[in-house]
C-alpha cells in the first residue's frame, strides 16, 4: 500500500518538478548572462548565508556565529526578508521591535545583540542601499540572511549550508523533493558548510560525503554540529532555579512543541540528555501561534500524569510567543526554551574564522554603490 502511494506521489509531483526545474534554470541563466535580470554589486563587504534545500539547515545560528566573530572589531549589519512579518519594505529594528514588524529570526538576533544593526527588506538591493545611505562609512560589512537565491545582489562571499541529514545530492527538485534549485548551482558558493554533522563522524563517512558533494577547487568546505545551551524560561511561570530542580529530580515528563523546519536533532538531544518521556506537538515553520494553539498546549500539558514536568520549545518559537496577544494562556506554566548554537568540527573553526575576518578586513572601506554584470 505504501509503495503504491509513493508511486502515485511520484507520478503526480515529478512532472511538476521538471517544469519547476526548467523555470529556475532559465532564471539562473538570465542572471548569469545579465539578460533582462541584472545583478548589482556593492563595494562594501557582503556575506550571504543561504541554502538550496527548503527547511531548517541552521541559517540563524550560523548568522549569529558570524556576528560573534565580527562584532568586536567591525561595524556590521544583518539584512533579511523578515519572513511572515506584517510590515512591508525596509524596516530598521529597534530593541522594542516585535516579530510582527520584523519577523522572528531578526527579532531573535536583535534580542541577542541589542547593539547590532538589524534590518529587513524583501528587496535586498533596496535594503543594502538604505543601510549604506543611513550608516555610510560607519558600516564595515553586511550579512545577508537566506539570500542564496536572491541573485539581484552579488555577494563578495557566499556561504551555502548543506544539511547532513538531508544531503542535496540525494534530493530532487520541488515539489517532488526539497531542492529550491539544481544542486549544481552550488558552484556560486565560496564556502560550503555541512550542518548538523554528528560529533562522532567517522573519517570514512566524511570522505564519502566529501566525494558526493563534489566541491570545486575554489570552494572551502567546513563541518558544523548543533550544540545546545541551558534551558531558559520564556515567561515568569518558572525561574532558572526551578528549572534546575526539575532536571535534578531525574523522572521528568516533557511536552515539546516547535514551529521550525526540521526539529529532529533537537528532539533527539532532548530524549538523550533530558528525558525519554517526551510528548511532541509539531506546528508549521514560522508558525504564528493562535489562541486555540495555546489552549491545546495547555491541555496537553495538564494531561501529563507526572507532577514533575516541563514545556520546552525552541528559541525562535519563544521569540514569537512573547509577542502574541494570548500568551497569558500559558504564561503561568513552566515554559522554557532550548538555546541552539553551532560548533565547528576539528580545526574548521580557526580556518573558517580566518577566512571570514580576512575577507572583511581586506574589502572594507569603500561603500559606494555601483552596478556590474554577474
Amino acid at each position: 500500500m505504501e509503495n503504491k502511494k509513493n508511486i502515485l506521489t511520484a507520478i503526480i509531483l515529478y512532472p511538476l518538478s521538471v517544469i519547476y526545474s526548467l523555470i529556475i534554470y532559465i532564471r539562473n541563466r538570465l542572471f548569469d548572462y545579465n539578460i533582462i535580470l541584472g545583478t548589482k554589486e556593492f563595494d562594501i563587504p557582503i556575506i550571504s548565508v543561504g541554502n538550496i534545500t527548503v527547511g531548517g539547515t541552521g541559517k540563524t545560528p550560523h548568522i549569529e556565529y558570524l556576528v560573534k566573530i565580527l562584532k568586536e572589531n567591525y561595524k556590521i549589519a544583518t539584512l533579511s526578508r523578515g519572513y511572515r512579518r506584517k510590515t512591508k519594505g525596509y524596516v530598521l529594528a529597534t530593541e522594542t521591535s516585535n516579530f510582527f514588524e520584523i519577523g522572528d529570526e531578526p527579532r531573535q538576533i536583535k534580542n541577542k545583540f541589542p547593539e547590532l544593526v538589524v534590518s529587513v527588506d524583501e528587496k535586498r538591493v533596496r535594503g543594502v542601499t538604505k543601510l549604506i545611505d543611513t550608516f555610510k562609512e560607519d558600516l564595515d560589512a553586511i550579512l545577508l540572511d537566506d539570500a542564496f537565491q536572491h541573485r539581484s545582489i552579488k555577494p563578495g562571499l557566499s556561504i551555502l549550508l548543506v544539511d547532513y541529514t538531508q544531503p542535496m545530492f540525494d534530493d530532487q527538485m520541488l515539489p517532488y523533493g526539497r531542492l529550491r534549485e539544481n544542486r549544481h548551482e552550488k558552484r556560486r558558493a565560496n564556502i560550503i558548510v555541512v550542518t548538523k554533522t554528528p560529533r562522532n563522524l567517522k573519517p570514512i563517512e566524511k570522505r564519502i560525503l566529501v566525494k558526493n558533494l563534489n566541491i570545486y577547487p575554489y570552494q572551502n568546505l567546513y563541518f558544523t554540529t548543533m550544540t545546545y545551551g541551558s534551558l531558559k524560561p520564556v515567561f515568569g511561570g518558572i525561574g532558572e532555579k526551578s528549572i534546575f530542580d526539575k532536571l535534578s529530580k531525574g523522572s521528568l515528563s516533557l511536552l515539546v512543541f516547535t514551529g521550525i523546519g526540521r526539529p529532529e536533532s533537537m528532539l533527539d538531544y532532548l530524549k538523550k540528555e533530558i528525558s525519554q518521556d517526551l510528548n511532541y506537538l509539531r506546528f508549521p515553520d514560522h508558525h504564528n501561534f493562535t489562541k486555540a494553539d495555546l489552549e491545546k498546549i495547555r491541555k496537553e500539558f495538564e494531561q501529563l500524569s507526572s507532577k514533575n514536568k516541563l514545556i520546552i520549545t525552541t528559541e525562535k518559537d519563544a521569540t514569537r510567543l512573547t509577542d502574541i496577544t494570548h500568551k497569558e494562556i500559558i504564561s503561568d506554566l513552566p515554559v522554557v526554551y532550548l538555546p541552539m548554537n553551532i560548533t565547528f568540527l576539528g580545526d574548521d573553526e580557526k580556518d573558517f574564522d580566518n577566512q571570514i575576518v580576512n575577507y572583511v578586513k581586506k574589502n572594507k572601506g569603500n561603500n559606494q554603490l555601483h552596478s556590474k554584470s554577474d
